[in-house]
């Protein structure tokens, strides 16, 4: 009795220690995950459950996106999760993406699993159209995704019409031309064929750093009003704070650089722009929701976070994950020589293996027709032979007929008539009987001659199927091929080094790896500028040769903006902006506070930058 009682009060403490889970669904760019979270778990707590899920160490750039009544949020890391306006029917939804975009994409993302969730979520907003992008280099990027997930370009394996189910362009570039999917699918294969030899990773990082020269790149729209009323957009991106006319999202009317805003205040519905320089006049707007106002206030605070961070020295975690970027890229490196210079080898093997089967095929060939020359031959001899042996026969005929002649020619002599008459006519019989015994003579004389000649035929053609015997002897009794040089044997899977040319390369990357590494890639920073010029030749070229089958009625006024904009020389790229952007001195470095006595609602929250100390006070 006191047994039971003792279990079930062990089992009744057991199950109050356990504690209460919600569960919770998480949708990255290519796949879905669920997890069970504790009650009083965070948004922290959440977040890095995820990232290390996913194996990303690049968190800063990354967030978890909810809906709120057709309004996007971001899961706060100090708040717990059920305290958030979400849904509370199981399993809670959450979508992990990239809140805050790289000003260089090349020198940022570090991590491959950073670059390939950048990469999708960057190409479904250029297909979904929430980003512009001109038609030739919609087919660029098109190309480079496309390298990305087939690999390299094999006419044998790659037939006409293996993207027809591919979604790779937008339906506003589709819509604009008159071209067939195999019109499309055959320019997006002629760039995808000159893509050769660059691994997955490589595709992206091209596909990312032509994107983020695209106006619309990276930037989140909000709509507000300026202090006279007027409907204007707000964009929010890396660089700084643009105001846009709603009708054109390509290119600002205003902007405020990180590095030239003075201070950000808001209060109530109204926020105030500070610049740096006092000469130039505060912006004043106002936004509608108090959510979309957090939404703003959350952006700036982290895309200058964000953009001071990247004008600072490398922290020891960045520098450690760069490192062994630089050695993983080394590796996979000296993998993709490795596995080149077996594949070429394995396709030298297979031509020398091709060659010798052809040779091989030839000679038997050779020996097939030789066997059937030595049949013809046999045959001719034997009727030769044949033949030979009826002349002979007929020879003997026609002499012995000679000789009854001649017996008749002696009785017609012996027995001729006395008489004259009788005598002219026996006369003439002989000379007839004359004749023709002289007529046979020649005719067996020459019966003669023919056997003579056919028994030498005869012997001509024994020696030709003695010739042609041995020929076939000498075929069948040499080595079909030439010895093969053996393949070099696979090294062993325990051995951590290989050869290359006589020296031994080991994975024990030192300084002079390192620095002979950082050449190798300056040098192809170099070749890749020197190839620019011709990739803007190749998109010029698309270009016009697309434009003849453009159908006017279908632009957009986005189309109209980007043409407009092409025809007066085109705006600076995103890309070169960023070099423009100049660093803070050491004397005016920006900065961007929070009070802990300041409170969003109400009162004001200040978010300074530009000046080295501020007392910030709620108002």
């Amino acid at each position: 009795m006191a047994g039971a009682i003792a279990s079930r009060m062990s089992f009744s403490s057991l199950k109050r220690k356990q504690p209460k889970t919600f569960t919770v669904r998480i949708v990255t760019m290519d796949a879905e995950m669920e997890f069970n979270c504790e009650m009083k778990w965070k948004g922290k707590d959440l977040f890095d459950l995820v990232c290390r899920t996913l194996g990303l160490r690049e968190t800063w750039f990354f967030g978890l996106q909810y809906t709120i009544k057709d309004t996007v949020a971001w899961l706060k890391m100090d708040k717990k999760v059920l305290d958030h306006d979400v849904s509370k029917e199981e399993p809670v939804t959450f979508h992990f993406l990239a809140k805050f975009y790289p000003e260089n994409a090349e020198e940022e993302l570090v991590q491959e699993i950073t670059q390939h969730l950048f990469f999708l979520q960057v190409k479904k907003q250029i297909l979904d159209e929430k980003i512009y992008c001109p038609p030739e280099a919609s087919v660029l990027l098109a190309s480079y995704a496309v390298q990305a997930k087939y690999g390299d370009y094999d006419p044998s394996v790659h037939k006409r019409g293996f993207l027809a189910q591919e979604e790779l362009l937008p339906k506003r570039v589709i819509n604009l031309y008159q071209m067939t999917p195999e019109m499309w699918e055959e320019r997006i294969t002629a760039w995808y064929a000159e893509h050769r030899g660059r691994a997955r990773d490589e595709a992206e990082m091209e596909y990312l750093k032509i994107a983020q020269d695209l106006e619309m790149y990276g930037v989140n729209y909000f709509t507000i009003r300026n202090k006279k009323g007027t409907e204007l957009l707000l964009g929010v991106d890396a660089l700084g704070l643009h105001i846009y006319d709603p009708e054109n999202r390509l290119t600002p009317k205003i902007s405020f650089p990180w590095n030239e805003i003075r201070n950000i205040s808001y209060s109530d519905k109204e926020f105030t722009i500070k610049p740096l320089d006092k000469k130039i006049d505060v912006f004043k707007f106002n936004s509608s929701k108090l959510r979309v106002n957090k939404l703003i206030l959350q952006l700036c605070i982290g895309n200058h976070d964000l953009f001071m961070r990247r004008r600072k020295a490398d922290s020891l975690e960045v520098q450690q994950m760069k490192a062994q970027a630089r050695e993983e890229k080394a590796r996979k490196q000296m993998e993709r020589q490795r596995l080149a210079r077996e594949k070429q080898m394995r396709e030298e093997a297979e031509r020398t293996r091709d060659e010798l089967e052809r040779r091989l095929l030839q000679m038997k060939e050779e020996a097939t027709m030789a066997n059937e020359a030595l049949m013809r031959s046999e045959e001719t001899a034997d009727l030769l032979a044949e033949k030979a042996q009826i002349t002979e026969e007929e020879a003997k005929l026609l002499a012995q007929k000679a000789a009854e002649a001649e017996q008749e020619m002696q009785r017609i002599k012996a027995t001729a008539i006395r008489t004259e008459e009788e005598k002219r006519l026996m006369e003439q019989k002989v000379l007839e009987a004359e004749v023709l015994a002289l007529k046979m003579a020649e005719e067996s004389e020459r019966r003669a001659k023919e056997a003579d000649q056919l028994k030498q035929d005869l012997q001509e053609a024994r020696e030709a199927e003695r010739r042609a015997k041995q020929k076939l002897l000498e075929i069948t009794t040499k080595p079909t091929y030439p010895p093969m040089n053996p393949l070099p044997a696979p090294l062993p899977p325990d051995i951590p080094s290989f050869n290359l040319i006589g020296d031994s390369l080991s994975f024990d990357f030192k300084d002079t790896d390192m620095k002979r590494l950082s050449m190798e890639i300056e040098k192809e920073k170099v070749e890749y500028m020197e190839k620019s010029k011709h990739l803007q030749e190749q998109l010029n070229e698309l270009k016009t040769e697309i434009e003849a089958l453009k159908l006017k009625e279908r632009e957009t006024a986005l189309d109209i903006l980007h043409n407009e904009n092409s025809d007066q020389g085109g705006t600076s790229s995103k890309h070169n902006t960023i070099k423009k952007v100049p660093t803070s001195s050491p004397r005016q470095k920006t900065y961007l506070h929070l009070s802990p006595q300041s409170r969003l609602f109400p009162g004001t929250l200040y978010v300074v930058m530009g000046l080295p100390s501020v007392i910030l006070t709620p108002a």
